[in-house]
């Protein structure tokens, strides 16, 4: 035989019981809000959880870490300008003691020359090539003047050189021209030998021409005032008169 649990209140269903105790409990919060007894327990419970807070051990900061020193920019060394090596000292020589004379038998041989005068010569010729090397090069001579040259000479008024006789036949048949005798004059004024340079188209003017140069005398020619034979050029110009 079952025994049926009795309902905490007769006569209600369970679904009102429960909307009943809902309301209830809201009613005893707004009451207690009213009353201040909420904001009691607050004030309560938040100094509780401050007090926990303060207590709490504190986590300790990392250290810092140490910053890395600076790197040295390495400077190019610049070499020192217009340096020069010091000379070492020379050493000081130990004055040694002089040597005692000895006697020694008088020589007849001729004295040694002096160190002196190879040295001074030598100073002598280091100064002559020093200052040959800083003048400035001497300008080479001036070639010599060429001798002086006369050639020979027929126009002499004492030499008593008659002109040519025209020939008859060139004068008959009207020959005419200039010839040019190239004659060698010896140093004593005569001429060895000649022949015609330029013709003047006529046979007969320049055999006589030819001739006359032979017979005719010459002042010779000269090179720096000595007689010498020479080449000289006789010009014969035969004209007609009318």
């Amino acid at each position: 035989m079952t025994h049926q649990r009795p309902s905490p209140l007769p006569g209600l269903s369970r679904n009102t019981t429960v909307v009943l105790t809902v309301l209830l409990l809201h009613s005893a919060v707004l009451w207690a809000m009213q009353s201040g007894l909420l904001q009691r327990v607050t004030e309560v419970l938040v100094p509780a959880e401050m007090l926990v807070e303060i207590m709490a051990p504190a986590t300790p900061a990392p250290a810092p870490q140490p910053a890395p020193p600076p790197k040295a920019l390495a400077k190019p060394v610049t070499p020192p300008k217009n340096v020069f090596p010091q000379p070492a000292p020379a050493p000081v020589p130990t004055p040694q003691p002089a040597p005692a004379p000895l006697a020694i038998a008088p020589s007849t041989a001729a004295p040694a020359p002096s160190a002196a005068a190879p040295t001074a010569t030598a100073h002598a010729n280091s100064s002559n090539n020093a200052n040959g090397s800083s003048s400035a090069p001497s300008a080479p001579p001036a070639p010599p003047a060429p001798p002086k040259v006369e050639l020979p000479s027929s126009d002499a008024d004492y030499l008593n050189n008659a002109k040519p006789a025209y020939p008859s036949a060139s004068k008959r048949l009207r020959e005419t021209g200039l010839v040019v005798v190239r004659v060698f004059i010896d140093a004593d004024g005569q001429a060895s030998q000649a022949s015609v340079k330029q013709s003047s188209g006529f046979d007969r003017l320049d055999q006589t021409s030819v001739e006359t140069a032979l017979k005719w005398r010459y002042v010779p020619g000269k090179k720096a005032g000595v007689p010498q034979g020479m080449w000289f050029d006789v010009p014969f110009n035969w004209q007609l008169t009318r």
